[in-house]
């Protein structure tokens, strides 16, 4: 988990858990990410059976 956090958000996870602030931060980057990948998911899939 250390490796992933510090690969994919440049923080261990110590600071992670630590700082609120920090926290919420990458936590929105993650919804964000989530939100466009949602996004890709349905273009393909109206792409597809259009």
């Amino acid at each position: 988990m250390e490796k992933a956090m510090q690969q994919a958000h440049g923080i261990g996870y110590e600071v992670y858990s630590q700082k609120h602030e920090i926290r919420m931060k990458v936590e929105r980057k993650r919804e964000k990410d989530y939100i466009q990948s949602q996004r890709i998911v349905m273009e393909h899939d109206r792409k597809l059976f259009s």
